[in-house]
C-alpha cells in the first residue's frame, strides 16, 4: 500500500510550516513592543506615547503661556491622529507626566484633579485640563526647523517626529520603565543641574572617568526626596555597568512632645510608593503584634507629607523602631536600575551613565547641524528676495513700465534685469504701500544682518569647536532654567549611611513576654502565658505527661537536642499557644517520626554544651555554633544505630570537671581539660563499659561537689569525690550513697 501524501493546498494558499510562522510573527511582536511601546529613545528620553502626545499638545498651541485645554481633546487628538490605542492607556500616560510626584520634571502643567501620592485616582478626562510645561517646550524647540526626521502616521494622512529635538536631559532627568519582551527598562529620576554640569564637563573632556561623572552625578533624585543609604562605591558600580539598584529610605525626624515624651514624624516618602497603602500595611502589622515597639500611625498630611508614628513607651529607642519599620515596611524601598535604551532608535543597548550623557550629546549636535543647515537655506532664499527687491527700487520707473505694458511681465523682468524666477514673482507680488523710500533703507539693513548671519552660520557648521561651544551655551541656558537654586530644580533627594544597630532587630521585633514552655512524653509542645510553677493543673492527652517544663521569654531561642544527635532551633514566639494540648514537635521541627528529644532547653549566647552519645563517647560544641537556620536542624552528634544521642549538660562558670556514670552504675570523674572542642563530630570515649552505655553526664566545679535530685526530689550534694576522680575512659566506681536508682543526676 503506497504512503499517503497530505493533501494539496487550494489554489491561491501558500502552505508554511507553523514553527516558521510562529517564530517570524512572535518576532515581529517583539520588535513592536521593544521599539514602539516599551523602550525609551536614548535621545529625547520619550517613548512613542509620550511623544505622540506633546506634539500633539503643540500642534494644539496648548504651550506654558497659553490656556487649558481638555484633556478629552487632547486624548482624541492623539488616538486619532497619531497612536491608535485604547484611550484609557494614553490618558493614563498624560496623567502620568503631569503628576509632580511621579515625574522629576513634569512635562504636562495639569488643572485639576490628577490623582495624589496616597494612589487615589485622577478625575475622568473630561473634568480634567492640561497644556505644556517649560520642560516639554524645551524638547519640542526646532521641531519645525528641519532638526529631526518625520514620518508618516498610522493612517498615512499625516506626520509625525520620529525623535524631538530634545535640548533637555529627559531620559536621565525624569527616568523611565518599562517591560517589553525578553528585556526592560528602569531609569530612576536625577538632577537636572547635575546632568548637565556632567555634559559640559564631558564636552571638555571627551575620555573622562566615570569617577568624575560620578562626582557630578552622585546619585538619584526623586521627585519625593527621601534618602539614599547605599555605599557609594555600589553607585558607581551601578553607572559603569548600567544595571544595580539604589535603597532609598523615608525621612523621618523625632518631634519632641510634653512630659518627655515624642513621636516620630515622616516628612518624605521612598519613590512611588503609595502612601494610603503604607499606612494600611503598617496599621495591619501593629493588629498583628509584629511591631511590638509602635502603637500607632496617624496620616496628617496636608498637600506636604505628614506620616506620624507613635512608640508604645518613651523609653523605645527611635533608631531600632526605625529599622524595624524600614525592614518590615515601605518605607525602605529598592529602585533598580536598567539603563536599557534604544540606541539610533532601533537598536536595544545597555549604556553606563556617561554613555548616555554622550548620546544625548551626539544627537544636540546633530541638531544643531540640521538646524544651521535649515536656517542657511531659509536666509539664502530671503537674500535671493531682498536682492530682487533692490533691483526692483534701483530700477523702479523700468519695473513699473514693464509690468503695466508687456503682456508677460515676469519673463521680460528676467530678461531685462537677470532675474530668478523667484525674484521675479516676488517683485509681482510686492504691494504699493512697500514702494517708499525707507523700505529700501529697510531692505539693506537687512541683508547686510542676513549676510552677516550666514558668515557666521557657515564658520558654525566648518567649526566642530563652534558647535561644541554653540551646544555648551544651550546646556548652560538649561542648566540656569532649572538651576538646584530653583524651587523645582534643587536637589530633594539627599545622601547618608544606614546607622548601625547593635541589637537584634528578629528579636526587638517580638514582644516580649513571660512564657512557660511544655513539652510531653509523646512530643506534643505548647508555650503558656506567664511563669507557671506547677504543672499539675495542665492537661494532656490520655497516657501522655510532662517531659520538660521550664520558663522562658517569647524573645528566646529554644535549642533541641534529639538521638539522631541533631540540635533544632525554635523561636519561643512561634510556639503554639496553652489552650488545647498544643502541635507535635516534629511538625514544627521537620523531625524524623523516630526521632525523640533527649534536651530542650533556652539558648543562651556564648556557653558551651557538652553533648554525649549512649556509646560513652562525646565532645564540647560551643551552643552558638548548634542554632540551625532550617526547620531540618543540625548534625552535631555523629551517631549511628544502635548507637544514639543520650545526654546534654551545660558548662556553666568555674566548671573544672564532669561527672560521667554509665547504666552499669560506675561513676567516673576526671578534669574537664581532657575534654576536646568540636563542632561536629563522635567525639572522644568518657567512660569504658563491659555492659551497657552512658546513663548520664554532668558537668561542675570540684569546689562545690557534685549536687543530684533524687527521685523524691531531694537535693544531694557530696564535696569529697576523691574516690571517683580518675582519667577519662576509665571504668569509674560505684556512685555515693543515695544516688538515684535511674542513674540520672536529675
Amino acid at each position: 500500500m503506497s504512503e499517503l501524501s497530505p493533501p494539496a493546498a487550494p489554489e491561491g494558499v501558500e502552505p508554511i510550516q507553523l514553527r516558521d510562522a510562529l517564530e517570524e510573527r512572535y518576532l515581529a511582536y517583539a520588535l513592536s513592543t521593544i521599539m514602539h511601546r516599551a523602550l525609551p529613545d536614548v535621545r529625547d528620553g520619550l517613548k512613542p506615547v509620550h511623544r505622540r502626545l506633546l506634539f500633539a499638545m503643540r500642534q494644539l498651541k496648548l504651550d506654558p503661556g497659553q490656556g487649558f485645554k481638555k484633556c478629552a481633546r487632547v486624548v482624541g487628538d492623539v488616538i486619532g491622529r497619531y497612536h491608535p490605542h485604547g484611550d484609557q492607556s494614553v490618558y493614563d500616560a498624560l496623567v502620568r507626566l503631569a503628576q509632580d510626584f511621579a515625574v522629576r520634571y513634569p512635562l504636562v502643567d495639569g488643572q485639576g484633579n490628577f490623582g495624589n501620592i496616597d494612589g487615589d485616582n485622577p478625575a475622568a478626562m473630561r473634568y480634567t485640563e492640561a497644556r505644556l510645561t517649560e520642560v516639554a517646550q524645551a524638547l519640542l524647540d526646532g521641531l519645525d526647523e528641519d532638526t529631526v526626521d518625520f514620518r508618516d502616521t498610522y493612517d498615512g494622512e499625516d506626520s509625525e517626529p520620529i525623535v524631538l529635538p530634545g535640548a533637555f536631559p529627559n531620559l536621565l532627568a525624569n527616568g523611565s520603565s518599562g517591560i517589553a519582551v525578553g528585556m526592560a527598562t528602569s531609569i530612576p529620576p536625577h538632577n537636572a543641574h547635575e546632568l548637565c554640569d556632567a555634559a559640559l564637563y564631558l564636552i571638555k573632556h571627551p575620555t573622562a572617568p566615570i569617577e568624575k561623572i560620578v562626582e557630578m552625578v552622585p546619585g538619584p533624585d526623586f521627585p519625593t526626596g527621601g534618602i539614599i543609604v547605599d555605599d557609594p562605591a555600589l553607585i558607581k558600580q551601578a553607572y559603569v555597568t548600567g544595571r544595580g539598584s539604589f535603597r532609598v529610605r523615608a525621612k523621618w525626624e523625632i518631634e519632641e512632645l510634653k512630659h518627655g515624651t515624642w513621636q516620630i514624624v515622616i516628612t518624605e516618602m521612598p519613590y512611588q510608593v503609595q502612601k494610603g497603602r503604607l499606612v494600611e500595611k503598617i496599621a495591619e502589622l501593629i493588629n498583628a503584634r509584629k511591631l511590638p515597639l509602635l502603637v500607632d500611625v496617624r496620616d496628617e498630611s496636608a498637600e506636604d507629607v505628614r506620616l506620624v508614628l507613635e512608640p508604645r513607651a518613651r523609653s523605645v529607642d527611635a533608631t531600632v523602631l526605625m529599622e524595624q519599620m524600614f525592614r518590615l515596611t515601605e518605607l525602605e524601598a529598592r529602585i533598580s536600575l536598567n539603563m536599557n535604551v534604544l540606541t539610533a532608535g532601533r537598536v536595544p543597548k545597555v549604556l553606563s551613565l556617561p554613555d548616555v550623557l554622550r548620546h544625548w550629546l551626539a544627537h544636540r549636535k546633530e541638531v544643531l547641524v540640521r538646524r544651521s543647515n535649515y536656517r542657511l537655506e531659509q536666509i539664502a532664499k530671503r537674500l535671493e528676495m531682498l536682492a530682487g527687491y533692490l533691483v526692483a527700487y534701483l530700477n523702479l520707473d523700468e519695473v513699473i513700465r514693464i509690468i503695466r505694458e508687456e503682456d508677460e511681465p515676469k519673463a521680460e523682468l528676467m530678461r531685462t534685469f537677470s532675474l530668478t524666477d523667484n525674484q521675479a514673482e516676488a517683485i509681482l507680488n510686492m504691494r504699493l504701500r512697500s514702494l517708499r523710500k525707507l523700505e529700501e533703507m529697510e531692505i539693506r539693513r537687512e541683508y547686510a544682518e542676513l549676510s552677516d548671519e550666514q558668515a557666521g552660520l557657515d564658520a558654525l557648521l566648518a567649526s566642530d569647536e563652534k558647535q561644541w561651544s554653540k551646544i555648551s551655551d544651550e546646556i548652560r541656558e538649561v542648566r540656569t532654567k532649572f538651576s538646584n537654586k530653583t524651587a523645582l530644580g534643587r536637589r530633594r533627594t539627599q545622601f547618608a549611611n544606614a546607622p548601625t544597630v547593635d541589637v537584634d532587630l528578629d528579636q526587638a521585633m517580638i514582644e516580649r513576654e513571660p512564657i512557660t514552655v511544655v513539652l510531653s512524653e509523646k512530643g506534643w509542645i505548647r508555650a503558656l502565658k506567664g511563669h507557671l510553677g506547677d504543672a499539675s493543673a495542665l492537661t494532656f492527652k490520655e497516657g501522655d505527661k510532662a517531659k520538660f517544663m521550664f520558663h522562658a521569654e517569647t524573645t528566646d531561642k529554644l535549642l533541641a537536642f534529639s538521638l539522631s544527635g541533631k540540635f533544632f532551633t525554635l523561636g519561643a514566639d512561634k510556639l503554639p499557644g496553652g489552650r488545647g494540648h498544643g502541635e507535635p514537635l516534629r511538625l514544627i521541627c521537620d523531625m524524623d517520626t523516630v526521632d525523640d528529644v533527649v534536651a530542650l532547653f533556652v539558648h543562651r549566647a556564648g556557653r558551651k554544651l557538652l553533648v554525649a552519645a549512649s556509646d560513652g563517647r562525646g565532645f564540647l560544641v560551643p551552643e552558638d555554633d548548634v542554632l540551625a537556620n532550617t526547620r531540618k536542624g543540625k548534625q552535631v552528634l555523629n551517631v549511628s544505630a544502635p548507637v544514639e544521642a543520650q545526654a546534654c549538660s551545660f558548662v556553666s562558670e568555674g566548671a573544672d570537671h564532669v561527672a560521667v556514670i554509665g547504666e552499669n552504675r560506675k561513676l567516673l570523674v576526671f578534669p574537664l581539660t581532657e575534654m576536646p572542642e568540636m563542632g561536629r563530630g563522635r567525639g572522644v570515649k568518657l567512660q569504658s563499659y563491659r555492659d551497657g552505655g552512658l546513663a548520664d553526664v554532668k558537668v561542675f566545679a570540684l569546689a562545690a561537689g557534685l549536687t543530684w535530685k533524687d527521685t523524691s526530689g531531694r537535693i544531694w550534694t557530696v564535696s569529697e569525690m576523691q574516690e571517683w576522680i580518675g582519667a577519662r575512659a576509665q571504668a569509674g566506681r560505684m556512685p555515693p550513697k543515695g544516688f538515684p536508682r535511674n542513674n540520672r543526676f536529675g
